[in-house]
This record gives structure tokens, C-alpha cells and sequence, in this order.
């Protein structure tokens, strides 16, 4: 199987991705059965059920990884209302191992649903169960992973200069502000990145511009920089005019927490490793003693 005939394949999955307001991946079952070069529903539906079965045999709940929606589709000179089914990551996954693997659609859709779910997102109630410190970690890998799409996407619309195109992003996002101008307020030098300075709420207000600024790249046919470049500075400031709406604090009027992520990072790693150094001390006395008694024997 070519490696072209892979990359296609994945760009259809990601082409196919919606992003929806928390931020969160999810895929539209008509979507993904076409990509999956199934032609008719109720053929797929039966997929669908199976992958629920196996959902539920898993004892993890349907209702949070298949949820039925409708959806309006031209018709002719009308529009008719048909249903789907919005997906998350895993459910994709169990959709892929339970399609027909004769399909090279489906066999490369497992390979790239088993992978992507080895960093399956926690649900909202593990996420409001961290300390601040965690969840800024798991906001700060989310965005560094989304402006990787995004600078992917960026670059096949023709972006050259990627300071600039951030920059768009962060001025409608803050106000006017540059990368250097947040840099300045925060107090930081510009060998440190001002993302590593963030609140877990002043990522979530990034991380929402990032993946929201993907999206409508890749659904509109952009292929300049300076357009891509506009289109990153109107996405910041509708995400704006929603914290504006909803009555948050404007990201500029945020605290700037004293610790950096990296530096969080560091002494979460120097912890795991002090008590995986204690639970070996422990093993090897353990393990000693054990020896004693044989050799007493």
C-alpha cells in the first residue's frame, strides 16, 4: 500500500473533521461513510450498530461517543431533513474495526483511528477534577498539537511567513496585541514562549481560535497568505465577541501565572520519578529479603 495512497487517505479523515465549540473533534457518520466507500446507509447503519455493541461490551456509555442529530440536505429545489449520527474519536475507532476489512478505506482507517486514540481527550468531568497546573499541561500539549493542523493547513493555502499569520491571530484574539506586545505585558523575555505563560483558560480561548481558524481554512477556498492571514484575525475576534458574549474576562485582563509550563513539567517528571525511584528501592529490599529467606533455607 503506497504512501501516498495513506496521506490521502488521512487528509480525507481531517478534511471531514468538525471542530465544535468547547473545541472538541467530532465526525458526521454520512461524512465518514463515503470516505469509507460505503454507498448506502442502511449498509452502514449496521456497522454503526455494531461498533455501538462493542462500545457497550466495553462498559463505556453510547450516549457519549454517538450522538443522534439531524441534519437539512438539499434535495432537488427543496431541503430535507435526514438523520446522522455526530461522532467522537473512538467511536470512529470502533466504526473501523467493526467495518469490512476488505476495504482499503477501512483498514487504513484503523490504523489512523487506533493511533489518534492513544490521545483520546478526557471527558469534562476528568478535566474539572485536575488542579490547575494539570489542566494547564493537557491545554498546553492540546495546543501545540491543533497549531501543528493549523500551520499544515496554513501552508496549503500559500502562508510563507508564519510570524505574521500568528500575529493576525493573536491581534484579533487580544485587542491589537502581537506575540511581542503579550510578551511585554507578561513580563517575559523573548526567548520564552507566551503560551508556556498561560492560564488553562487563556489556552482554552487559544486552543478554540487554533482549531476554529482550521476549520474554516480548510472549508473555504483560501489560497493566498494575505487572505489566510485575514481570515486568522476575524476568527480571533469572533472568539472575542464569545467571551465577550457569555460575560468571561477578556484574555489580556487574565493573571499571568508565575510558573511556566515547562517548569510545571519539569517537576511533575522530577515527582514520577522520585516515586518510581522509591517504589524500586522498595522492590530491591524486598527483593533482598526474599533472597535472605531462600539462602536460610
Amino acid at each position: 500500500m503506497g504512501s501516498d495512497l495513506v496521506n490521502k487517505t488521512e487528509k480525507d479523515f481531517e478534511s471531514i473533521k468538525h471542530i465544535d465549540e468547547n473545541g472538541v473533534e467530532f465526525w458526521y457518520a454520512r461524512e465518514l461513510m463515503i470516505v469509507l466507500e460505503y454507498k448506502q446507509w442502511r449498509r452502514f447503519e449496521q456497522v454503526i450498530e455494531r461498533a455501538k455493541e462493542a462500545c457497550k461490551n466495553s462498559n463505556i456509555s453510547i450516549d457519549d461517543h454517538f450522538a443522534d442529530v439531524g441534519k437539512i440536505v438539499r434535495a432537488g429545489a427543496t431541503n430535507k431533513d435526514i438523520g446522522d449520527i455526530k461522532l467522537t474519536r473512538y467511536a470512529c475507532y470502533l466504526i473501523a474495526q467493526n467495518g469490512d476489512s476488505r476495504k482499503k478505506a477501512i483498514a487504513l482507517a484503523q490504523t489512523y483511528f487506533a493511533v489518534q486514540t492513544r490521545k483520546q481527550e478526557i471527558t469534562r468531568q476528568e478535566y474539572e477534577q485536575l488542579s490547575e497546573d494539570e489542566k494547564r499541561l493537557y491545554t498546553r500539549q492540546n495546543v501545540k498539537d491543533k497549531n501543528k493542523y493549523l500551520f499544515d493547513t496554513a501552508k496549503s493555502t500559500g502562508v510563507k511567513n508564519y510570524g505574521k499569520f500568528n500575529n493576525y491571530g493573536y491581534r484579533g484574539l487580544y485587542n491589537g496585541e502581537t506575540a511581542k506586545d503579550i510578551a511585554n505585558r507578561k513580563g517575559i523575555s523573548d526567548k520564552e514562549d507566551i503560551l508556556d505563560y498561560m492560564s488553562s483558560t487563556e489556552l482554552a480561548a487559544n486552543l478554540f481560535r487554533i482549531t476554529q481558524t482550521d476549520e474554516v481554512l480548510k472549508n473555504k477556498n483560501i489560497n493566498n497568505e494575505d487572505d489566510a492571514c485575514i481570515t486568522h484575525h476575524k476568527v480571533g475576534q469572533a472568539v472575542r465577541q464569545t467571551i465577550k458574549k457569555i460575560g468571561g474576562t477578556m484574555p489580556e485582563d487574565l493573571p499571568t501565572p508565575t510558573k511556566s509550563a515547562k517548569q510545571i513539567e519539569k517537576e511533575k517528571n522530577k515527582e514520577i520519578a522520585f516515586k518510581d525511584n522509591k517504589k524500586l528501592k522498595k522492590w530491591i529490599e524486598q527483593t533482598r529479603k526474599n533472597c535472605e529467606l531462600k539462602i536460610s533455607w
